[in-house]
């Protein structure tokens, strides 16, 4: 692959000062790790991409966006809840949520591959980074927003996302089975720090119930609808949050955070 083709330019001054820097970053006595230049390789489902038409793309993700919060909004259990149990619950399911509402609305979009960095701006970087003081990590199991420069989602993260869609479209899902899905992932008793776990926990039964009995009064003749529905839920578990706001929100807004972005709309009269 022309990606890998390193080894032709192994002469060039370039490669020798980037090899150099390379070493000197690496922890004495240890070499280069194996398969180090594979994960480098822009080639396949690891290759980086951003969206073909960004301006169109995010203006249709933050429009659902505002529309799925207000759904969760006019949910009168979700209401009943402390703020604090209500925003531990939206920040953990935003981003399923997002892409169930990007397949009920039929958003399309588009990517194409990023341009790699140049060997010298790796260097500049790397010489950059190393003269930051070294940040504070974020806490255990909380994505981390803003700080740092973009970056881009792999062809392998989209192509799941698209799966998921097309997934949906196939199933020709309702707005009631929709509404049902969006309750049984909104209300996710496994969540650490929930306080009401045993009553979310019978909100989430009631939207799984709900969506088994509209699924056998309006297609009773596909007994498999319920289950293939289910595989939706199980397959929105993948769905990286992180990986959906540097897709539809950073080419917008910059280094988004998140939390305080859900925390102000959640508050809000939308």
């Amino acid at each position: 692959c022309r990606c890998c083709a390193d080894s032709r330019r192994h002469s060039s001054i370039l490669y020798s000062i980037l090899r150099s820097e390379e070493r000197a970053a690496s922890p004495p006595g240890q070499g280069p790790r194996r398969g180090q230049a594979s994960r480098r390789c822009p080639c396949g489902s690891r290759r980086r991409v951003s969206l073909r038409s960004p301006q169109v793309a995010c203006k249709a993700a933050s429009a659902v966006l505002v529309k799925t919060l207000r759904f969760v909004q006019n949910v009168p259990c979700f209401q009943e809840l402390p703020l604090e149990e209500q925003l531990l619950l939206v920040r953990s399911c935003w981003a399923p949520l997002l892409v169930l509402g990007l397949a009920q609305d039929r958003v399309h979009f588009e990517t194409v591959e990023s341009a790699e960095p140049s060997m010298l701006q790796r260097i500049l970087t790397t010489r950059r980074q190393g003269d930051q003081p070294p940040t504070r990590a974020p806490a255990p199991g909380r994505p981390q927003h803003g700080g740092g420069g973009p970056h881009p989602p792999s062809a392998g993260e989209i192509q799941a996302i698209k799966g998921f869609l097309a997934k949906c479209w196939s199933l020709d899902i309702s707005t009631k089975e929709y509404a049902y899905l969006k309750g049984a992932v909104l209300f996710n008793p496994d969540l650490p720090g929930l306080q009401c776990t045993q009553y979310i926990e019978g909100l989430q039964r009631e939207a799984q119930q709900a969506l088994n009995e509209h699924v056998r009064l309006i297609h009773r003749g596909d007994q498999a609808r319920f289950a293939k529905l289910n595989v939706v839920l199980s397959l929105l578990r993948s769905i990286n949050a992180n990986v959906i706001a540097e897709l539809f929100f950073r080419p917008i807004i910059g280094a988004v955070n998140m939390d305080d972005m859900l925390l102000e709309m959640l508050c809000a009269k939308l």
